[in-house]
This record gives structure tokens, C-alpha cells and sequence, in this order.
């Protein structure tokens, strides 16, 4: 049974080895030299064989220091890490007398090498639980005061197998060890009740919401107390810290319950500290300068291929990060080297970096940026790794409905606000939650409020417009959108707002434009009111780097409708798009969708355009460069010669072309190698004219002679 136990807590705590407990000292001395044998390299560590006295005496001090000065991660763990600290008391008193001991005696220091690897286990629990979200440790508190008891009955094994006589201690620290061994091999029942009491609690509360049972007030605030979740900042770390053990599949026994407890811990959240002001996530952008662009992302945070901030970092086989889109296309062009080194991968797998993703989505929330917060609807969504269960979809239900009540009752513009950002941060949590709160009527509430962008309403609309763009990603929703009364002109308020929308609400709008537009009669819609086109087009013209990059994206959905491109056009899409090459990839996309839809001539006729596609089919991105081809083969087939002279006519296009046939992508292969058939096809009718220039007909030479005679 001891092994079974053993086994199956390595598997819960994989950094933790456990120690089996023996009566017999031979047994317990055998396994203490194993143990010192067995460690790492003899030259660095700690628990080496080689390691001298002093060195174990100072480490175990050391050790005992930090055990003693552990704080409970949740209140219904203080009686476990306050039995834990004091034992460590204890010992930090008997190892400060060792150490002022001499050479210790070998059975001695055998033993307490093991004691050492013992206390380092704790050390393994205190920072597994203090790394584990609350909820989890109470679905766990079983298993983990079972491994502390265990540990704790190991280190009162080896304490009495410990040579005392043969260590000249003093009786006061003899007394100290004992008194620690003592300790060692106690428990405490009424410790266990209570957290089994809790956990009872917790459990049947999710079972009455899965009853469509709404929780009580009172109840929900006072288990909450006593799990240590008590103002909404650590509510929401629970939450986020839940979601990422569910998705790191690290308890699939309690799946379940925690899928559930993210759901009941957002209902808690808006029903409990709806009150409090919400994290001010945008409070680093200047509301009131529309020139103040977002905060420029740390260099580790881009990535190295496309330089923008990575929405989903992954590890490469040469150990470098990328974004995964990025890499994934530099992949699929056919290269199987690191971009960044050169190296040539073994493999071409790659592994999500989660440690630097959720430091980018730290970094994104306290610097109000929106690039982990679905700015980008139009793609469809990765399947969820786990499924809502019953309790955590009527929990998702409960909060929606009670958010767009207490929306819908809000006279103060601070009130408001509060429940707005809980709206948009409850709309990114999946589809089922969209649903729930487009069918709760939240659309028609939200609108209005993209009308006020003055002093601190810039805040609410900023919050109703990233509240309307989570909700847009839902295709139901979008019919709600497009069909709620002034929503459109709500949203071409916004992106137009000079006076006082921020960059990150225009940006916001551009991108609920974008999401609309994917569904093909919205995007017809939407290409015929002049207004929105003006808008989206001014922000590609006016706008900073992240905000042009959602316009872009918009124009590009736009013009994918042959009926749009005369408008778009007609409101500068063409000219701002050829400015935006070389910042935004995009504006290449842009271009080559405006050629082929009847914008060719517009294209042309802008100075330097074809020039600046040839420069970027030269320098740019991966796709960019296929979009510029592509471009450039649909100028020069619905243009004809005069086109080609022009791209004939920038040095080094050959070469460009032949090494875009050569390194591009399946797709940028065909347009090039189009691209320079036609170029070969003007060169040879170049050729033929000048030849004829220079040999004349025989009919010539005949006049010619004539007329002299």
C-alpha cells in the first residue's frame, strides 16, 4: 500500500521523490547511503557523497530556516504549515548546534544527508502548494496533508535513528530533537474535519447550481472567506490560475469540479465585488492625447520573424521562440531552418511556450494592450481542450443574466462601467458564455454606450466597444449587432471620435467591423454605408501602428466584395493602403484584392505604387512579398505593357523574382513565375523593336532608292 501511495504522488508531484519509512535501522541506514549515492554531480551539490559536513549542516540550516518562515497558501492549510514550521523550528535550533560541532561521526552523517533529502521534499510541497490555484488544494487537501503526514513520519524515523550520544549535543538540544520527533509523528483530526467540511460545502454548492439553483449571497461570500478568495484581483488570478491547471490536464480526477469552479468563481466575482473598481488595465494610455500610441512590447515579447507581439509563442527544435502563425508559415514555404539562427532543425515540431504567454498576457493587461483578447474574431477559434460541463454553463448562465439585469438598472456612469468590464472580460471565456449574454439582451444596452467618450465615459465606451467585439465572435451575435438600432453608426462614432475615443476603442471598432464583415451580406451591408468605409479608411490613414493594422484587416474583408471596391476607392482605400507598404503586411493583401476586383487603374494611377510593390516583392514578410507578386501579375494583366515597363524599370527585379520562385510559398511561386513570364514576353517585344528600328524592310530600301533617283 505504502508503494501504491508512493506511485501515485509521484505522478501528482513529479519533482518530489518520497521516501519509504523502515523500523529497522540497518534498512533505514542502507537506504540513507542509496540516497546520498544516488544524488547529482558530487562536485556542486549539496547531497552529494562528496559534500563535506559543514556543507550538509549549513544546507539542512539553511532549509529548516525557509520551512519555518512558510506561509499557508489558503486558510484552511494553516494548521498543516504551522505544524511544518514549527517542526522546522525546531531543527533550525539542533542544526545552528551542529554546526559548531566538529567532524560528524559517519553513521551521523549518513543519517542526515537523508534528513536533508527529506526536508527538501517539503520544501517541494510548500512551493507545489503555494503554485496551485486555492480551489484545487482544497479538491487536493486529501492527498497533500497525506504526503505531509507521510514525509513527516520519514523525518521522525530518521531523527530517532539519529546517533545522538555519539554528537555531544547539549540536553536542552537533545530535548529539542525529541520534542521534534515527538511532533513528527502526531496529526490533527480537527484539522482534517474542517477541510473535509469545506470541501463538502464547495461540492454541494456546484451541485445546486448544475439544479439551476442560484447560490445565496451570504453562503457563496463565506465559503469564499474561508477558501482565502475575498476581493476581485484575487478572484481573478484564482480564475485565470484554474483555467491553465485545466488546460495542463494537471488533476483529470477533479476536472470536472474546477471547469465548474471557474464558472461559480465568475458569478462570485460579479455578485460579490462587482462593487470594486476594475482593474485599471488601460490606465497607462493617455485617454485624452488621440497621438499616443499603445506601449511599445518588451523585445523578448516580438517575435523575430514578423516583430509583433506574439499572440501564441512557441518553442522551435533549435530552442528559439516564434509566433506560431509565423512559424507555422515560414514552414509550410517549404524551409526547414531556424530563422533566427539558421540552423538547420533536426525536426520541424514545436511546443507551446505557456511560461512566456502568460507573461505576455500579464504584460497585455497592465499595459492596457488587446493583443491576447481576441482582436482578431474572424479566425475560427482552437477547439477547446476540455468541455463546459452542466454546472459550469448554468453558472455561465446565472452571471450573464445577472450582469445585463444590473446593466440595464445602472443610472451611474461609474456603475456602469464596472459591469460593462465585467461583461467584456465574462464575453472572452468562450462561445457558450457569448451566447448567454446576447440572449440575455445585452446588445441594445452596450450600444449606447459607444456615444460617450468624454472625460471618464472613455473608459465605458472603451469597454463597450471590446464588450461588443467578444461578443461579434459568435455568429448569432452578430446578427444582434448588425440588427440592433444605430449599432453601425455607434461604431463609426467611435472609430471618428477625435475628441475623445481612445486609439484603443477606434482600434476595438475597426476590429467589430472586420468580425461583422466575415459574414457575406454584413460585409455587402456594411460596404455600402459610406461612413463606415470613410472611418475604417481615415484610421489606416491617421491612425498608430496596432489601430492600422485592425483597418487594414478591415478594408481587406471590405473589398473581398466586388460592389465595395468602387467605394472603397472612391474613399482613398488605394492610397492609404500604398503608404501603409512596408509598416503593415496587410496593405499588400489590401492591394492585391482591390487589382482584382475592377481597382487596377486606381492602383496605377497612384505615384510610386508599382515601385513600392517591386521594393517590397524585395524586403518584405513572407506573405507580404506573395501578395506583392500576385499584385503586380494582376496590374500587368489588366493594365498591360505599361505596367510591366514599370516594374522592368526598378533595378534588381529579376533577381527578386527568381528568388521568390525559388524560396516563396506554393502560391507566391505561381505569381511569380507569372510575373516573369510577362516581364520576358515586354522584354522580347522591346527587342523586336528595336530591332526593326535598326534593319529596314526591303519595301524601304525601294522608296528610299526611288525617291533619291
Amino acid at each position: 500500500m505504502a508503494n501504491a501511495r508512493n506511485a501515485a504522488a509521484s505522478k501528482q508531484f513529479p519533482e518530489i521523490h518520497f521516501v519509504h519509512s523502515s523500523d529497522h535501522s540497518k534498512s533505514a541506514m542502507a537506504k540513507a547511503r542509496n540516497a546520498a549515492a544516488a544524488s547529482s554531480s558530487p562536485s556542486s551539490s549539496p547531497y552529494s557523497s562528496s559534500a563535506s559536513d559543514g556543507e550538509i549542516l549549513r544546507s539542512l540550516h539553511r532549509l529548516a530556516r525557509d520551512l519555518s518562515a512558510a506561509e499557508a497558501p489558503a486558510p484552511f492549510l494553516e494548521t498543516v504549515f504551522a505544524a511544518i514550521s514549527r517542526r522546522a523550528k525546531l531543527l533550525a535550533a539542533v542544526f545552528d548546534d551542529l554546526l559548531r560541532c566538529g567532524r560528524l561521526p559517519r553513521s551521523a552523517s549518513l543519517c542526515l544527508r537523508e534528513v536533508l533529502l527529506v526536508l527538501q521534499r517539503f520544501k517541494g510541497v510548500v512551493a507545489d502548494c503555494s503554485a496551485r490555484s486555492r480551489m484545487r488544494l482544497l479538491l487536493q487537501a486529501d492527498e497533500v496533508a497525506a504526503r505531509v503526514r507521510e514525509l513527516q513520519h520519514d523525518l521522525a524515523t530518521l531523527l530517532d535513528l539519529l546517533p545522538v550520544p555519539e554528537l555531544g549535543l547539549a540536553d536542552d538540544v537533545v530535548d529539542l530533537l525529541a520534542l521534534a520527533s515527538r511532533q513528527c509523528r502526531r496529526s490533527s483530526p480537527a484539522a482534517d474535519a474542517a477541510e473535509h467540511e469545506l470541501k463538502a460545502s464547495v461540492l454541494a454548492l456546484i451541485q445546486e447550481v448544475e439544479r439551476e439553483i442560484v447560490p445565496e449571497r451570504e453562503r457563496l461570500e463565506g465559503i469564499l472567506e474561508e477558501v482565502g478568495i475575498n476581493d476581485p484581483a484575487c478572484c481573478s488570478d484564482e480564475i485565470e490560475t484554474l483555467e491553465r491547471e485545466i488546460g495542463d490536464r494537471v488533476a483529470e480526477r477533479w476536472t470536472s469540479a474546477m471547469i465548474a469552479l471557474v464558472g461559480l468563481l465568475r458569478y462570485a466575482k460579479c455578485v460579490l465585488f462587482t462593487a470594486a473598481t476594475p482593474r485599471p488595465v488601460d490606465s497607462k494610455i493617455d485617454l485624452d492625447d488621440d497621438d499616443a500610441e499603445p506601449p511599445s512590447p518588451p523585445p523578448d515579447f516580438r517575435c523575430p520573424i514578423s516583430l509583433d507581439l506574439m499572440r501564441d509563442p512557441v518553442v522551435s527544435a533549435s530552442g528559439q521562440t516564434y509566433d506560431r502563425e509565423s512559424i507555422t508559415r515560414w514552414f509550410g514555404s517549404g524551409k526547414s531552418t531556424c530563422p533566427k539562427t539558421g540552423q538547420v532543425l533536426t525536426n520541424l515540431e514545436i511546443v507551446p511556450n505557456k511560461a512566456l504567454k502568460n507573461l505576455i498576457s500579464r504584460w497585455c493587461r497592465e499595459n492596457g494592450v488587446a493583443a491576447m483578447e481576441g482582436s482578431e474574431p474572424s479566425k475560427p477559434q482552437p477547439a477547446p481542450v476540455v468541455t463546459a460541463n452542466k454546472a459550469a454553463l448554468e453558472a455561465a448562465r446565472m452571471t450573464a443574466s445577472f450582469l445585463v439585469k444590473k446593466l440595464s438598472v445602472s443610472f451611474s456612469p461609474a456603475a456602469a462601467n464596472r459591469v460593462v468590464h465585467e461583461i467584456r472580460q465574462l464575453a472572452r471565456s468562450g462561445n457558450d458564455t457569448r451566447a448567454f449574454i446576447g440572449e440575455a439582451g445585452a446588445v441594445p444596452l452596450l450600444v449606447p454606450l459607444l456615444l460617450h467618450s468624454s472625460g471618464g465615459d472613455a473608459d465605458t465606451q472603451l469597454n463597450a466597444v471590446t464588450a461588443l467585439l467578444n461578443l461579434s465572435i459568435l455568429d448569432a451575435n452578430k446578427k444582434r449587432i448588425m440588427h440592433a438600432e444605430g449599432a453601425v453608426e455607434a461604431l463609426c462614432h467611435v472609430m471618428g471620435s477625435g475628441g475623445g475615443a481612445t486609439w484603443r476603442a477606434k482600434e476595438n471598432a475597426a476590429a467589430t467591423v472586420l468580425s461583422l464583415a466575415s459574414v457575406h451580406s454584413y460585409r455587402r451591408r456594411l460596404g455600402r454605408n459610406a461612413r463606415v468605409v470613410g472611418r475604417v479608411v481615415e484610421l489606416v490613414r491617421t491612425g498608430p501602428s496596432s489601430t492600422k493594422k485592425d483597418a487594414l484587416a478591415a478594408l481587406l474583408c471590405l473589398s473581398g466584395e466586388r460592389e465595395n471596391v468602387g467605394r472603397l476607392v472612391e474613399a482613398g482605400a488605394a492610397e492609404v493602403a500604398v503608404s501603409a507598404i512596408g509598416e503593415e503586411e496587410t496593405a499588400v493583401a489590401v492591394l492585391a484584392s482591390l487589382a482584382k476586383r475592377g481597382g487596377a487603374e486606381a492602383i496605377v494611377g497612384i505615384d510610386g505604387a508599382v515601385v513600392r510593390l517591386v521594393a517590397e516583392l524585395r524586403r518584405g514578410t513572407e506573405w507580404s512579398r506573395e501578395c506583392a507578386a500576385a499584385a503586380l501579375v494582376l496590374l500587368c494583366r489588366r493594365i498591360g505593357d505599361a505596367v510591366v515597363a514599370q516594374v522592368m524599370s526598378v533595378s534588381g527585379v529579376e533577381w527578386a523574382i527568381w528568388e521568390l520562385m525559388a524560396t516563396g510559398t506554393e502560391r507566391a511561386r505561381r505569381k511569380a513565375a507569372s510575373l516573369g513570364r510577362a516581364c520576358r514576353r515586354w522584354a522580347a517585344k522591346v527587342a523586336a523593336a528595336e530591332q526593326t528600328t535598326e534593319c529596314p524592310t526591303t519595301s524601304d530600301v525601294t522608296t528610299t532608292a526611288i525617291t533619291a533617283a
